[in-house]
């Protein structure tokens, strides 16, 4: 069995397409006799598209007792040939075929993830002995272990920091590119990035118990519990299979001619049906293609249609995911809002620090004129930078720095900056001449379709949900913003694990946003995943079922509402496909239809479907009632 399995799936897409091309063109020598063969042509059709199906039908009932819509075409494909109907066997396996080839085409899928997953994995770490350190495997550090980070390594296994100060990139567990300043007695994840300054630690969780061995069992756990939705024509197939052998068993002993029995089997296969879903899909992913979006995963669009809320990762999906000075305070008349900004943008010109790093683009973006060269620069991990500019001693950092400095902040000054800490703001304050002479106030900013965006969700009466990794207070600032009620943050990958797993089992159909790594495991494990293409890492668009290409988050709306209208172009085709069916049956009871007739009449039928779901590709509703 297992060879025969590998023989169907040998050449995979690319064979089927050749057979198919080839079975076409041999149906039409044999309709049209264009050819003098010594043969009918249909048997081309019958031997490239037919055999498939009757090994497929074996094998599944042999190993599974699997009844499927290749057993009726199976019956149907043999007692035609046996009364000498080739035409019709050979065109019944090419319909099947073609919508066998479709279904194939909407559901291949890349799984790269979880291997790309893995290569984040540390390979080495730095384990401190006596006064010297050696580099051992990363699986062979223990649990209590004296480990050495030095600035540009990932942290090995998670632990805590015992000596040194540094700041930490955590964008592969919690998303935020921000780094998170970190010292003595604070925990380091496996898997982060040590920025700036080396620090020592020791391991508390190691090998299978590392954050990102957890984080990769995640999103395999995810991945196998996401049910695979079946085709309609072999969800129902036993009972299509057995009321065929009876209608066709009761017409030939009632009759006594056997191809009024044949012909029943014939129009009973289900060709219409198998096409009526894939040609929908396919029809359907190309209209989201044209609006930026990549459908990996062939059943996406019809899970997407009954989603009944939409969770949205912050960072990179509804914001652009760079820090913009968003306003400048100034606690001294000294130093007006200009002045203060260049002199921190001076400071921070050296600075390999993203904050420090967004002061200068925006100042050169504001202002288009030239930053000041600083002197003497010295960079403070955890802390900020200190320089000289212009003759003056300018630090520009946290409160941390100033407390170092030994600089006093008033009552006023820490309201000023409490307010923009409220608004989800992150505060560098700027320091001159030993003196704080204001703060700059860093926020990430919200794309220009964002608000348009959750409107548009709303409308068509599916609930966002804002799932982040960053602090509450800048998750309110923009979920309140966007008018998202539902706010979840300083979550952890298995934290949006846990809210979409709670949110399924309340019967809710979840579609999760997002593009970071630490998106993966929710992507995986939502009903539908959608990542951002652009922005996204490689990992969270391998775990999505679609990836938004160009970013642009404007058209969700028009992809929720294309999946509903796909289901119900889908459905409008299984009607059809249903009731021509059982008209054809009756016709073939009475003897109107013979097996070749019949055969040209679930082409008409096929025909139709294919048709009526090509009116998808530039389908696009201008109003935004609910479908």
């Amino acid at each position: 069995m297992e060879q025969l399995e590998k023989f169907l799936e040998w050449g995979g897409v690319k064979k089927d397409v050749v057979c198919l091309v080839l079975s076409g063109m041999a149906l039409l020598v044999s309709i049209f006799h264009l050819l003098p063969l010594p043969f009918d042509a249909a048997w081309v059709a019958i031997v490239l598209c037919g055999i498939p199906i009757l090994l497929e039908a074996f094998i599944g009932l042999v190993t599974r007792f699997d009844i499927k819509a290749d057993v009726l075409v199976s019956i149907a494909l043999v007692a035609s040939v046996i009364i000498g109907e080739d035409f019709a066997a050979g065109e019944v396996a090419f319909i099947m075929q073609l919508g066998a080839l479709l279904e194939d085409l909407t559901v291949v899928r890349a799984r790269a993830g979880i291997e790309k997953l893995v290569r984040l994995t540390p390979r080495t770490a730095r384990r401190v002995l006596g006064n010297g350190e050696e580099i051992v495997p990363a699986e062979q550090v223990r649990l209590g272990d004296r480990l050495r980070v030095l600035p540009g390594e990932t942290v090995p296994v998670d632990g805590v920091i015992l000596f040194g100060r540094t700041s930490i990139n955590q964008a592969v567990m919690t998303g935020e590119s921000l780094p998170v300043d970190k010292g003595e007695g604070d925990e380091v994840s496996s898997g982060t990035v040590n920025q700036f300054g080396a620090f020592d630690m020791w391991a508390s969780r190691v090998g299978e118990d590392s954050s990102i061995q957890r984080m990769i069992r995640l999103v395999q756990s995810a991945d196998a519990g996401k049910a695979k939705i079946v085709g309609i024509a072999d969800r129902w197939a036993t009972w299509v299979v057995v009321i065929a052998l009876i209608s066709a068993a009761v017409t030939g002993l009632v009759t006594g001619e056997v191809i009024r029995a044949v012909t029943i089997l014939v129009v009973f296969c289900p060709c219409a049906l198998v096409l009526a879903t894939p040609t929908a899909i396919m029809a359907a992913i190309g209209n989201a293609t044209k609006h930026g979006f990549l459908v990996r995963e062939g059943d996406a669009l019809e899970r997407l249609s009954s989603v009944s809320c939409l969770t949205f990762d912050k960072t990179g999906t509804l914001t652009h995911g760079e820090l913009e000075v968003s306003r400048v305070l100034c606690f001294s008349p000294s130093f007006p809002e200009k002045e203060l900004f260049r002199l921190a943008a001076g400071a921070e010109l050296r600075s390999e620090h993203p904050l420090g790093k967004a002061v200068v683009r925006c100042w050169k973006d504001r202002y288009q004129e030239p930053v000041p060269e600083p002197q003497d620069f010295a960079m403070l991990p955890g802390q900020g930078v200190n320089a000289q500019v212009e003759d003056m001693t300018v630090a520009a950092g946290n409160e941390s720095l100033l407390q170092e400095m030994g600089i006093a902040l008033t009552e006023t000054d820490k309201s000023l900056a409490a307010s923009e800490l409220l608004h989800g703001c992150t505060v560098m304050y700027v320091a001159i001449n030993g003196h704080c002479a204001g703060c700059l106030a860093l926020s990430d900013t919200l794309r220009e379709s964002a608000p348009a965006t959750v409107r548009g969700i709303q409308d068509t009466g599916v609930t966002p949900v804002l799932l982040t990794g960053d602090h509450e207070s800048a998750a309110k600032a923009i979920a309140g913003q966007l008018g998202i009620a539902n706010v979840q943050a300083e979550c952890r990958p298995e934290d949006k694990l846990s809210w979409i797993g709670t949110a399924q089992e309340r019967g809710e159909r979840v579609c999760m946003v997002g593009d970071g790594v630490n998106d993966a495991p929710a992507l995986k494990k939502a009903d539908v995943g959608i990542a951002m293409g652009g922005v996204g890492s490689d990992i969270a668009i391998e775990a999505a079922d679609i990836a938004l290409v160009n970013d642009e988050i404007r058209e969700l709306p028009h992809l929720l509402r294309l999946s509903r209208k796909m289901m119900t172009t889908i459905r409008m085709n299984l009607a059809f496909s249903m009731g021509l069916n059982f008209v054809a049956i009756l016709l073939a009871m009475t003897g109107v239809l013979n097996p070749v007739v019949g055969a040209l009449v679930h082409n008409a039928g096929s025909v139709f479907v294919i048709i009526h779901s090509a009116f998808l590709l530039r389908w696009k509703q201008k109003q935004h009632p609910q479908i």
